[in-house]
């Protein structure tokens, strides 16, 4: 028997955050398709009225027996079809797959001077413009906290920080330097935050190499609504959308961007597929699905942290992005290295459907937006060396408290039991050193 493939088809009052801050730290493992069964991948290379379709199915059963049904809008040439290597959707995959990384904690009693040519470093690196020093400014500290990024900041005049902020993306509301300046003059410090905004081979799957179709057409959709006809079961459905202009999302059905920036337990380092698995389905119960999770959106010619190295300009012509020129028009000059690919921008959208919660076919726009999003958690390895100092009791202490805001996060986004997450998560580490003479109660002498 055939079987068609199932797709076919501020400172508070002061300052405020224009965009997050670039996310950096240890990438160790992402959420590809390989972890949800019956997916189905689908590459749009869309600009004007011209398409490109690239379908890659998850298929049971043997090759003999495979059709598939791919409803298209127009008469198609033998010309506009093409075969496709499955290696390049897995690259893409790769690349936009929600991701986990990875901190370690500093030694909270190293000296002061150190911690702030350390941080003062990774905090340029991870903003991306504007030196500090140049301006004056001090990055005294830089921590992530839930899913804000703090920044601790000093400076020498209002203007040079003013400046700062402004090259980093906050925009202060007329007036400010006068105010900056005057808590300058008191020798106070800025507290500066922004939110921060990532089985198949074992199940018997096999995959076949993709198909790909050119056409014109004004609609810019994806048939889906056939493929729902002898499903066994929802479906999950992958597709990555390439444009000029920026993010694409759907118009007849919610667009909606999945949580990130959370911070987890470590342990789940082991477990990442099968946190990421149970959070996407208590999402899609939420919304009845009737929902459409937007995981990344990003331009093509980088990332940040990397799951994958962005596609090279060959592949994306693989995939049918027309606008890039050919190999023989990209030459370099001499003692110069080809550009990475530019002009590209990808949309990663997820959804569980089926005949009854999906009815109709997607329907999808490009927004303009350019905003980078990527679906992102992250974990926080405490540091367990010598803390002999005051910094070092208040780290001590603070520990069993984040511990516990991770456990209750992971459990608010995955429904698992909080009392086996904390039963996994055991105590936390304590840094070495004395343990803190406890404070007698401030009464104790207060009459000898």
């Amino acid at each position: 028997m055939k079987r068609s493939v199932p797709f076919l088809l501020l400172l508070v009052g002061l300052l405020s955050p224009a965009s997050s801050a670039a996310f950096c730290g240890f990438y160790v493992a992402r959420a590809d398709t390989k972890i949800f069964n019956q997916a189905s991948q689908v590459v749009l290379v869309r600009d004007g009225d011209r398409t490109v379709l690239t379908m890659a199915n998850d298929f049971r059963g043997e090759l003999s027996e495979f059709a598939v049904v791919i409803p298209v809008p127009t008469f198609i040439e033998r010309e506009q079809i093409h075969v496709a290597e499955r290696g390049l959707i897995d690259h893409l995959d790769a690349y936009t797959a929600p991701r986990l990384v990875e901190y370690f904690d500093e030694d909270p009693c190293r000296p002061p001077v150190r911690i702030m040519e350390m941080q003062a470093y990774m905090a340029s690196k991870a903003i991306g413009r504007g030196s500090a020093g140049e301006h004056g400014v001090t990055i005294e500290a830089a921590y992530t906290v839930g899913e804000y990024d703090i920044l601790i900041l000093s400076a020498e005049q209002s203007g040079g920080l003013v400046t700062w902020l402004e090259q980093n993306g906050y925009r202060l509301p007329e007036g400010a330097e006068s105010v900056v300046g005057s808590y300058l003059k008191q020798g106070m410090r800025f507290f500066v935050a922004r939110v921060n905004l990532e089985e198949q081979g074992k199940l018997g799957y096999q995959n076949l190499r993709p198909l790909q179709v050119a056409y014109e057409t004004p609609r810019f959709m994806l048939p889906i609504r056939l493929g729902t006809v002898n499903a066994d079961g929802p479906q999950e459905l992958f597709v990555y959308a390439l444009t000029r202009t920026g993010r694409v999302e759907t118009t007849n059905y919610r667009t909606v961007k999945l949580p990130t920036g959370m911070d987890l337990p470590v342990y789940v380092k082991e477990e990442f597929g099968d946190f990421y698995r149970d959070m996407f389905l208590q999402k899609v119960e939420v919304e009845n699905m009737q929902a459409v999770f937007l995981e990344y959106a990003w331009d093509m010619g980088w990332c940040d942290p990397c799951a994958a190295d962005p596609l090279s300009a060959d592949q994306l012509r693989e995939l049918g992005v027309f606008w890039l020129p050919s190999a023989p028009e990209r030459q370099p000059q001499l003692g110069r290295a080809p550009s990475q690919a530019q002009d590209v921008f990808v949309t990663r959208l997820h959804l569980r459907y089926d005949a009854d919660h999906f009815p109709e076919d997607l329907v999808f726009k490009e927004t303009g937006d350019r905003t980078n999003f990527q679906g992102r958690y992250v974990l926080r390895h405490a540091w367990t060396g010598e803390a002999t100092c005051q910094a070092g009791d208040a780290y001590r202490a603070e520990l069993p408290r984040r511990w516990e805001r991770e456990a209750e996060t992971l459990a608010n986004l995955t429904g698992w039991d909080i009392a086996k997450i904390r039963e996994r998560m055991g105590t936390p580490p304590q840094p070495g050193g004395p343990e803190p003479t406890p404070a007698e109660p401030w009464w104790k002498n207060l009459w000898d």
